[in-house]
Formats: C-alpha cells, sequence, structure tokens
C-alpha cells in the first residue's frame, strides 16, 4: 500500500492529536491549538504535492491520439478510446489533462471549418484596434450575399466554441455527434449561406501583472536602525510567506485576469453583434436559426431586443434543449405568439422522436428528441 506524500506530513499531527486527547484536562489547551493547526490546512492544496507536473502536450500527437476515418478519437497505439482516469486516485490532475486536450479539439475543429467546410474566420469586433481583445465567427463566402437562404448556428453554454455542440460528444462518440460540421455542409449543400457564431468566446486572459511593493527604508525618515530592524523583520515575514505559498501550491499555477471583448462580452451581447454587424445586413430573404440549449435563450433575447427586425428575416427557428424561459426573459406577448407560430424546441425525452412534450411556458412547441435530430430539423426549417 502506497502512502502519499499528504499523508506523511499530516501523520505527525493525527499522532499528537492522540496522544494529546489521552492526557488530561490540562492539556486542553494544546487540543485546541492543533485542531486549530488543521482547520488552516488546505486538504485539496496539499494533496497536489502529490501530483506530477501539470505539463501535457500541445497537439494530438503529443497526446497520441488522433480522429480515425469515422471521426472516432482513439489511441494510436492501442486504438482504444480515450481515458479520463488516466492516473488512479489523481482527479485534479486527470481534469487538467482532459481540459488541455479539449483546447487542442477546439483549434482542431476550427481548421476543420476551414479547410473542410471553407468557411471563412472573420474577426470582430470589425472595427477593432490591433491592441484590443477580440474574438471571431466563422462564415461562408456568400453568407452576405445568398440571395434566399441563410443558416445561422448558436451552440450552448460551457466550453464549447465555434463548430461544437458538445465537447465530451466530440472526445466520447465523434466528430459528427458533437460538432456542427454535418449541418454546415448539407446546408451549404443545399444552397444556404451559413453563419456560425462564437458566443463563448467573451475574453482573453493574461497573466495578472505583479504588485511591487516599496520598501519602507526607501522613503522613511527613521533611525537607520529601526530601519535595519523592520527590514529584517519585513525579509523574514517574506522568507515564511514564500515557504506557505510554495507548500500551499507546489506547482503555482499562473493568476490570471480576464479581458472582456468589446460589445462581445455575454452570449446575449455577442447574438446582438453578429445580428447588427452581420446578419442584418445580409441579402437573404429568409433567416433560418438552430440554436442548442443557452443558444436558444440568446436568441430569445436577441428577439426582445430587436423584435421587428427579427420577424423581417427570420423565418423559422430550431431549437434543441434550448434553456430559455419568456418569462424570466420578460418575453412579450407578440413575441410569444411568433415563437409558437415559427419556432420548435426538440428536448431530451424518454418519449418517442417528435412525440408533443407539455410544456408551463407559452412560448413554442416542445417535442421529444430522438436519433433522427438532423433530419426532423431540417423537415422543419423546409
Amino acid at each position: 500500500m502506497s502512502i502519499s506524500l499528504s499523508s506523511l506530513i499530516l501523520l505527525p499531527i493525527w499522532i499528537s492529536m492522540a496522544q494529546i486527547q489521552q492526557g488530561g484536562p490540562d492539556e486542553k489547551e494544546k487540543t485546541t491549538a492543533l485542531k486549530d493547526l488543521l482547520s488552516r490546512i488546505d486538504l485539496d492544496e496539499l494533496m497536489k504535492k502529490d501530483e506530477p507536473p501539470l505539463d501535457f502536450p500541445d497537439t494530438l500527437e503529443g497526446f497520441e491520439y488522433a480522429f480515425n476515418e469515422k471521426g472516432q478519437l482513439r489511441h494510436i497505439k492501442t486504438g482504444e478510446p480515450f481515458v479520463f482516469n488516466y492516473r488512479e486516485d489523481l482527479h485534479r490532475w486527470n481534469q487538467k489533462r482532459y481540459e488541455a486536450l479539449g483546447e487542442i479539439i477546439t483549434k482542431y475543429v476550427y481548421e476543420l471549418l476551414e479547410k473542410d467546410c471553407n468557411l471563412k474566420k472573420i474577426s470582430i469586433p470589425v472595427d477593432a484596434t490591433e491592441s484590443e481583445p477580440k474574438s471571431f465567427i466563422f462564415m461562408s463566402e456568400d453568407a452576405l450575399t445568398n440571395p434566399q437562404k441563410l443558416m445561422v448556428l448558436i451552440h450552448g453554454s460551457g466550453v464549447v466554441r465555434a463548430g461544437q455542440w458538445a465537447r465530451r460528444l466530440i472526445i466520447n462518440e465523434d466528430l459528427d455527434s458533437g460538432t456542427q460540421i454535418p449541418f454546415i455542409k448539407r446546408a451549404m449543400d443545399e444552397g444556404y449561406g451559413v453563419i456560425v457564431l462564437n458566443p463563448n468566446e467573451n475574453y482573453i486572459e493574461v497573466e495578472k501583472p505583479k504588485i511591487h511593493v516599496q520598501s519602507s527604508s526607501d522613503s522613511s525618515d527613521e533611525p537607520a536602525e529601526k530601519r535595519e530592524r523592520k527590514d529584517k523583520v519585513s525579509k523574514e515575514t517574506k522568507k515564511r510567506r514564500d515557504f506557505y505559498e510554495k507548500y500551499r501550491n507546489p506547482q503555482r499555477e499562473k493568476e490570471m485576469m480576464q479581458l472582456y471583448i468589446r460589445e462581445n462580452g455575454s452570449p446575449e451581447e455577442h447574438a446582438i453583434y453578429v445580428w447588427d454587424h452581420f446578419i442584418a445586413q445580409s441579402a437573404a430573404e429568409n433567416v433560418f436559426f438552430v440554436a442548442h440549449s443557452y443558444g436558444g435563450l440568446a436568441f430569445v433575447e436577441l428577439m426582445i431586443q430587436r423584435e421587428a427586425d427579427v420577424k423581417s428575416k427570420v423565418t423559422a427557428v430550431a431549437l434543441t434543449d434550448s434553456v430559455h424561459n419568456v418569462w424570466h426573459q420578460e418575453a412579450g406577448k407578440t413575441i410569444r405568439e411568433w415563437m409558437r407560430e415559427n419556432c420548435c424546441n426538440w428536448v431530451s425525452s424518454s418519449e418517442p422522436l417528435d412525440t408533443s412534450v407539455e410544456s408551463m411556458l407559452p412560448d413554442c412547441p416542445r417535442v421529444s428528441a430522438g436519433m433522427c435530430l438532423m433530419r426532423d430539423v431540417w423537415v422543419f426549417l423546409g
């Protein structure tokens, strides 16, 4: 049986606690002090001392994984699916590894959108300066000029980015299940222009600048001897603090800060921005939306903010497991009536495909989703 480093560190304290508790009432003060010490130890942070370095590959090849001809992620040597619990009893490390792989897959999907789907990556805000934070969307060549049909895709919340429905499905199932690529290719085959939104790309992360505290000796008028004593105490305090920080956070992950992207700081803002600068300017007579999960909420917010414009251009909206709420979002009667006529929400249900599912909300029809969801979406969109 292996013993972790954190257990070895805590073992003497536990032994001391047991010995003191066997003593008389005079030992009460020592017991209290030890309990206070234990309460100050962050066990989650302490467990980090047992972790391997959080240093992961930045390519699929580095992870020894690749997508096969069926779009399934498989180990290059064994052919096995992705294994989350790569290291036993190291959940945090395994999670960090999974997240690192997820970032690589995000970039991989971006490449597929450009190379396989022939979409163009468009930077936003459209008038961004060289130095300010930026995001981007993807568009087909004819997205703004197609006179007939335009398809707009909006994913849900979380770690997913443009072109994805669910990272978990990409990793554990295949690209067709977890990405928007099948929708995009079919839309283009049937003569649609396409715009792919990127509503979760709301900020960039940069490392927090270090704050340098000016030494008291630089500006103090105190006698030299007194300043020296103060500086010595200050250095000792800093030494202890640095030692504790190294003990508390041995891998010392960088402290990051978020710089939000102008007019795209939330999924709702992003949807409105893309509408104003792209969709509203498109030549398409009929605009169709496919919105998943939080993407449905973003669409309803777009309707609230741009009701007349949306009604004049949007023909139909296919929602999948949408989390919108017309009451909480305070959607007016005219919006609810329009949604009943022009929207349909396919939801997770044990009922057979396309079975009507009751809803407490008076907005749009809800029907059961199934394996043929993509086909039904296309039938609804016409």
